[in-house]
């Protein structure tokens, strides 16, 4: 029998030289997302534990902008810090973490919309994202920094939403199966499936006198 190699896209990915690649490229944006996923978790708990203690300020900050009545703006002052730790907690600890990057870019996209809209009809506030809020002097000028870092984050949040699993996350352990390669679900079943192909002295046909 003669052994025949496995095809080119089986082989391991190679760089000039012939020395294998370090990481495949699917680790490194995994990795990324890591950091992503870390980062805007971080912002999202130190956002909401600075403002939870102090409701009436959360309050405020939410009116200042002038987009939601009476009511609804109570009614989200009240309930967004605790939602911004939530979300923090679950992207930090990867727990559901695709669906808290998806709350998570909403709320940045929302508090983008927020601070475009003050901005546009010349209304100048602290935005409250950590803490504070209502009027303030001045305050436009930090508008656009603070609408570059929003941007980011909701970048960063999209990132972690598209990617299937990023590392060192509780989701691992909590739904294992879904850590298996879709496009290759047998491929911890058959990895030592005979690759050799039959020489071609058997494939030859029998001819009968």
């Amino acid at each position: 029998m003669r052994r025949h190699s496995l095809p080119f896209a089986s082989q391991p990915a190679l760089r000039a030289g012939g020395y294998p690649l370090p990481v495949e490229r699917g680790q490194v944006w995994a990795w990324i997302g890591l950091l992503a996923r870390l980062v805007t978790g971080s912002v999202w708990v130190v956002a909401g534990a600075l403002k939870v203690t102090t409701p009436d300020a959360s309050i405020n900050a939410v009116r200042a902008y002038e987009l939601l009545p009476g009511n609804s703006a109570e009614a989200v002052g009240l309930v967004l810090p605790a939602l911004e730790i939530v979300v923090g907690l679950a992207l930090i600890l990867g727990v559901f973490a695709r669906g808290a990057a998806v709350v998570s870019a909403l709320l940045f996209a929302a508090f983008i919309v927020g601070i475009a809209s003050v901005w546009a009809r010349g209304i100048e506030i602290d935005c409250g994202c950590f803490g504070g809020g209502g009027a303030k002097e001045g305050a436009a000028s930090a508008y656009p920094w603070e609408i570059a870092r929003d941007a980011a984050l909701l970048a960063a949040s999209l990132l972690v939403a598209f990617l299937r699993r990023t590392p060192l996350a509780l989701d691992g352990l909590l739904f294992p199966a879904r850590d298996r390669d879709p496009e290759h679900p047998d491929s911890d079943e058959h990895h030592d499936t005979d690759t050799t192909a039959p020489d071609a002295a058997d494939q030859a046909p029998v001819v009968s006198s």
